[in-house]
C-alpha cells in the first residue's frame, strides 16, 4: 500500500456549522493531516475553485484533490455546484464525494448522472463517521491514484502542468 498523500487538499461545502466542526473532529481523531478547507454555500465554492472574490490568491485557496459536497446549501446547492464542476474541463477531474442528509433515490440517482464519485449519507454517531472519515481517508488519499493536478505542493502552488517523471 503507498504512503498517505498528506498534500492533497480536501474542500467541503457545508452550510451547517455543527457537521463542519464534527467532520474536523473526526479527521482529526484518524490522524488525518491533509489541508481541509471549508465553504458554506455552493456560490463560495466556486469562488474557491475559480480563484474569485476572497479567493484569489492560489496559496490561501489551492487546487482541492478531493471535495466533499453537501447538496443542501443556500444560494447555490450542492446540485447546481457539482453539475458545474463536472462540465468543466479544469474541474471535472476532481473527485466529489457526496455528503448529505439525503436518503432520496432521486438525490442518489441525479448526482451520480451529474458525475458525482460517490454517495454517503451522513452518519448519525461519532463513531460512525469517524469510521466514514477513517475509509474515505483510506480510499481516496491512500488506495486511488489521483490525478496530477490534484496534487498540489505544500504552499498550495497549482502542480507544474509538464511533470518529467
Amino acid at each position: 500500500m503507498k504512503a498517505r498523500q498528506t498534500n492533497v487538499t480536501i474542500l467541503m461545502a457545508d452550510d451547517d456549522e455543527d457537521d463542519c466542526m464534527l467532520i474536523r473532529e473526526a479527521l482529526a481523531e484518524n490522524h488525518l493531516h491533509n489541508p481541509i478547507n471549508i465553504v458554506t454555500d455552493g456560490e463560495e465554492l466556486m469562488d474557491y475553485l475559480y480563484h474569485r472574490g476572497s479567493y484569489t490568491d492560489p496559496k490561501r485557496s489551492p487546487r482541492p484533490g478531493l471535495i466533499l459536497l453537501d447538496l443542501n446549501m443556500p444560494k447555490k446547492d450542492g446540485r447546481e455546484a457539482l453539475q458545474e464542476i463536472k462540465a468543466d474541463p479544469q474541474l471535472r477531474q476532481i473527485p466529489v464525494v457526496v455528503m448529505t442528509t439525503s436518503k432520496s433515490e432521486d438525490d442518489i440517482g441525479y448526482t451520480y448522472s451529474l458525475g458525482a464519485n460517490s454517495f454517503i449519507i451522513k452518519p448519525v454517531t461519532f463513531a460512525s463517521l469517524v469510521e466514514v472519515m477513517r475509509t474515505i481517508e483510506k480510499y481516496w488519499l491512500e488506495i486511488v491514484e489521483l490525478p496530477f493536478k490534484a496534487m498540489g505542493d505544500r504552499h498550495g502552488e497549482e502542480p507544474n502542468q509538464n511533470p518529467t517523471n
